[in-house]
């Protein structure tokens, strides 16, 4: 696997971004969380006009083998389903793409299904699913390396094509559960990531379901401890889905492409990402806060304020591309809204706060 090349964006723009800003004919910071998305942007390409190109939806699909046994409140089928569903154009992630003119494309990092070739979709099958982790590792470190390396692929390939702003979903049955173990393992004490915190409903399991849910998730901790290592947790817990997530995420990181993080599950992928480079997160704008209990854990962690808190669990990207808009915004006003100057509007008595 080779190393990665990300370093935090040079701050010597940061005071000239804050002044375009605040000299914008308007009372300074009342465009609130706005404000603080657009400097974000403007540093990360640092610019004092950036732009959005291409801007894209990526959903990395994959199966886990403790769906089987009986973790989600779906059948492991519903994964290859659902890819059919967004290659037909039928799911929520195609209706808000479509609205919101957005590229999505669809990569089968792990689906246990033949798709064959498909417009839309990356066959990067590293195998036909996981392991069940409670019983072995859900994979290899071979598997954990390509997963990571064709994210990266994946990653780069937008980032060639002029693409310079990714939003990631993803669709796995069993990988809230998934998520649940590699927030317990990579986040600390101090954040309330016991398992129990940590492991919601998922796709709606009732009482019975998320008891059985935490019991088995406990079992697997059993086998497998509680490592500290992202990459050691990808192998012990992860999803290809989420381990290929992670490196997409690494390799936008590296070509200085903004990130627009969906719900848990690939929140659970930044968690691997920041891990192995913590620099990622200055690409990353969390879209929204998720109703399962373990992304707020996630968030509080990784001191991240989503823009968003609409009490959406669906996954597939679909918080990613609902934020898009206010991300558009937030690049439109730095770059179209009038100054005093240009606008001849006085600014004297303005307050300083």
């Amino acid at each position: 696997m080779k190393p990665y090349a990300i370093a935090s964006p040079d701050p010597l723009l940061s005071a000239a971004i804050q002044h375009k800003i605040d000299r914008k004919t308007k009372p300074r910071g009342a465009l609130g969380r706005l404000e603080a998305l657009a400097h974000q942007i403007a540093l990360l390409q640092q610019t004092l006009e950036p732009e959005l190109r291409q801007p894209h939806i990526v959903v990395f699909a994959g199966d886990h083998g403790a769906a089987r046994a009986g973790v989600s409140a779906y059948p492991q089928d519903v994964t290859w389903q659902m890819v059919e569903n967004f290659l037909a154009g039928g799911a929520a992630i195609n209706v808000f793409t479509r609205q919101l003119g957005l590229d999505l494309t669809v990569v089968d990092a792990g689906v246990n299904h033949d798709f064959g070739k498909r417009p839309g979709l990356i066959d990067a099958k590293i195998a036909p699913g996981t392991a069940n982790y409670i019983e072995e590792p859900a994979m290899s470190a071979a598997q954990r390396d390509a997963a990571l390396e064709r994210g990266r692929g994946v990653a780069h390939a937008l980032a060639d094509n002029g693409c310079n702003c990714i939003g990631l979903g993803e669709m796995g049955i069993g990988n809230t559960a998934s998520a649940s173990l590699l927030t317990h393992c990579l986040v600390g004490a101090e954040h309330d990531a016991e398992l129990y915190t940590v492991t919601g409903r998922g796709t709606g399991l009732d009482d019975p379901g998320l008891f059985r849910k935490r019991s088995m998730l406990a079992q697997a901790l059993q086998r497998g401890g509680r490592p500290h290592d992202p990459l050691e947790v990808l192998v012990q817990y992860g999803g290809l889905e989420i381990a290929m997530m992670a490196g997409a995420i690494l390799g936008a990181a590296e070509r200085r492409m903004l990130v627009l993080v969906d719900g848990f599950i690939v929140t659970s992928a930044v968690l691997v990402a920041h891990a192995l480079a913590p620099a990622v997160l200055s690409c990353c704008v969390f879209a929204h806060r998720s109703q399962e209990p373990g992304h707020r854990v996630q968030l509080d962690f990784l001191q991240a304020e989503p823009l968003m808190e609409l009490d959406l669990r669906l996954g597939e990207g679909t918080g990613a591309a609902l934020a898009f808009p206010l991300v558009q915004a937030a690049v439109n006003f730095i770059n179209e809204m009038a100054s005093f100057e240009s606008a001849g509007v006085s600014d004297q008595g303005r307050s300083p706060g």
